[in-house]
């Protein structure tokens, strides 16, 4: 328990250090520092205000067994015995939640992503399901108060879409967007489909925390950029000048397409920022599958070729293959309400992550 107080104590110097800082003129002058030291200081309260609330109970855990060894007074001893209880029964809740928040977070948690959603087997049926996929996270972004821009898009020629990428912004959204990471499978009757027959399609999803100009530096030359007509399914909304770019990032043969802005200038500032992202996602899936290599369930890493997540209509039901989690409230999660799923998942991983970090303490000494 000493080195839990030791780990609590330097966080609340760093948290000490840190109020200095935002109050130090250099520091304001300096906005993107300010703002990351802001955030840091934000974080750091939460974990304090609870350590100050552990410490007191302690405290008082302390005194009560005082009492309890010193004093003769029945009626003293039968108050500090209840209040005993109380501060014990308080302790080891507090003690898991410190150590729920003490689980590093991932540094990528806090940033906007960039989410493509492009249809796999299953032909019409396959872009019918990635436009329900799509339409379940526009509602699931709209109910958490975040934004979206589309990015890209190449509809499908019975509905849907055969690909569409868009932005996401908003707060945590990345912590959040992570676990959707990966193939979804859906069967049903499809819509394209005579004999009412189930059929199995699927839709790949990949969330790409969105990255800036620190953390991934391109050399311009190292880009080939084409321009061409944006078009629609069918030929709908053809574009008569030549908006659409297509960027190739020649080291990493990375192509990216974007057709939605209507100005080459904004098709083109977003085509980088999904470049950008995509060759700091391949540098995080390293990462990941170096972490995943000894954690038995792999909740937000690395396989985006893995099945994830099935959704069978005739039995009303999501089945999350990573954790076993099984739903029969399809229509609610289709309809934008994934919380659900996606909180358990969060809350698998965190477990996950305090075994390995009781397990590296353990290992220590």
């Amino acid at each position: 328990m000493s080195s839990l107080i030791e780990k609590l104590e330097s966080i609340k110097d760093r948290w000490k250090e840190v109020s200095q800082l935002i109050v130090d003129p250099e520091i304001i002058g300096d906005m993107k520092r300010y703002v990351k030291l802001n955030k840091e200081y934000s974080d750091l309260k939460e974990i304090v205000d609870v350590y100050h609330e552990y410490s007191n109970v302690l405290d008082n855990i302390k005194s009560s067994e005082e009492i309890l060894s010193t004093e003769k007074d029945e009626e003293f001893r039968e108050m500090a015995k209840m209040e005993l209880d109380d501060f014990k029964a308080r302790k080891a809740p507090l003690e898991e939640k410190i150590k729920l928040m003490l689980i590093p977070k991932d540094p990528d948690d806090d940033k906007n992503v960039i989410v493509e959603i492009r249809a796999g087997a299953g032909g019409d049926e396959a872009s019918i399901f990635a436009g329900d996929l799509y339409r379940m996270y526009v509602k699931y972004i709209e109910n958490k108060g975040w934004k979206h821009e589309i990015t890209t898009m190449n509809e499908g020629t019975a509905g849907g879409f055969k690909e569409i990428g868009f932005e996401v912004s908003g707060e945590n959204v990345y912590g959040e967007m992570k676990y959707e990471s990966g193939v979804h499978r859906v069967q049903r009757v499809p819509q394209t489909e005579t004999q009412g027959r189930v059929h199995t399609s699927a839709a790949s999803v990949a969330v790409l925390p969105e990255a800036d100009e620190v953390d991934v530096k391109i050399n311009p030359a190292d880009i080939k950029k084409d321009t061409y007509r944006a078009s629609g399914a069918g030929g709908q909304h053809v574009n008569k000048t030549e908006s659409a770019v297509r960027l190739t990032h020649i080291p990493t043969n990375t192509v990216v397409e974007c057709q939605d802005g209507r100005s080459q200038i904004k098709n083109y500032e977003k085509a980088l920022k999904v470049l950008r992202s995509r060759i700091y996602e391949a540098e995080v899936l390293k990462a990941e599958a170096e972490i995943a290599a000894h954690r038995k369930t792999l909740v937000s890493t690395g396989d985006r070729s893995a099945k994830i997540r099935t959704y069978n209509y005739p039995q009303g039901r999501v089945t999350d293959h990573r954790i076993n989690l099984t739903l029969y409230n399809l229509d609610a999660i289709i309809n934008g309400e994934v919380g659900e799923v996606i909180e358990a998942l969060r809350v698998a991983e965190n477990a996950e992550k305090l075994k390995d970090g009781l397990k590296d303490d353990n290992s220590v000494g």
